[in-house]
């Protein structure tokens, strides 16, 4: 006599193993798909770098947490595979990162030789700005922003302060400033230097030399804190090459990644044939 009992808990628990894995699969082809009929419909690449984990369980119980792609290596194969006359539309929900995995994903957009759009729906802070000025349009919800890009140094573990207070701190401290606040004021220096020179490297072909030099004191002299939102407003005011138009498959798309407690990247894209490198292209000035 078969044991009904028996059969039904070893049904629930292969339920239970197999629940998550099922889901996952189920977000993920429907990401792929939504992405797929995007790029037929607007003949565009689209690239996500979204920064929200996916927590996958059973009756709302975290079973495991599955990251999809968390760093920039990604982003930079697809970038690299895409053909260089095809547009690519890279949609952005992150609030920053760190500057070298930021620097990296700006360049690999800013050499492909075809159209780039940054698409915003939320906000793109930090790193994530750094990313959207390498692009040629700025797709961004009436209601998204983006954010300062002052260096963070970390002057002891898990306290972090922007360069420009650093450096302003020992202006005023002069001779009574210590040996280390000193040594980090040298190194806030360098690092406000370094990434000032880069948006202006970035923005080379959009505006003038002297205009980006503004826009990149601006962004990183430390007029706003960290974290201040800059509206769609602002950057127009600030010269970026900002627009309100965000297609309606985006905010469908962004209802595939689930919410959970820690932010990491979920980076998706329809794979391209390998595209051979192309021969360096001579950049423009404005």
């Amino acid at each position: 006599m078969i044991d009904i009992m028996g059969l039904l808990f070893w049904l629930l628990l292969l339920l239970i193993v197999f629940s998550p894995s099922m889901n996952y699969w189920r977000l993920r082809s429907a990401r792929l798909g939504l992405l797929a009929k995007m790029e037929k419909k607007y003949g565009m690449r689209f690239i996500t770098l979204i920064h929200r984990q996916e927590k996958v369980g059973f009756f709302g119980i975290p079973f495991y947490r599955f990251i999809d792609i968390d760093d920039s290596e990604a982003v930079i194969r697809a970038v690299r595979s895409t053909p260089p006359d095809k547009p690519i539309a890279l949609i952005l929900h992150t609030p920053g990162g760190l500057v070298l995995a930021a620097s990296q994903i700006a360049m690999a957009l800013k050499r492909h030789p075809g159209k780039k759009i940054v698409i915003i729906p939320h906000y793109a802070m930090s790193g994530g700005t750094l990313i959207a000025l390498a692009a040629d349009e700025i797709w961004m919800d009436p209601n998204a922003v983006l954010g300062p890009l002052d260096p963070q140094l970390a002057i002891e573990p898990g306290v972090h302060v922007p360069a420009p207070s650093l450096i302003r701190a020992v202006q005023q401290k002069g001779r009574d400033a210590g040996d280390k606040l000193v040594i980090m004021a040298d190194i806030a220096e360098k690092a406000l230097s370094e990434i000032q020179e880069f948006i202006v490297k970035l923005l080379g072909d959009k505006m003038p030399d002297e205009k980006a030099r503004e826009l990149a004191k601006k962004l990183t002299e430390g007029r706003w804190t960290h974290d201040y939102p800059i509206t769609v407003e602002e950057a127009r005011e600030l010269g970026l090459p900002v627009k309100t138009e965000i297609p309606p498959e985006v905010y469908i798309l962004m209802d595939l990644y689930p919410q959970a407690s820690i932010n990491r990247p979920g980076i998706e894209y329809i794979p391209y044939p390998v595209i051979p490198p192309q021969k360096p292209m001579a950049e423009k000035r404005g």
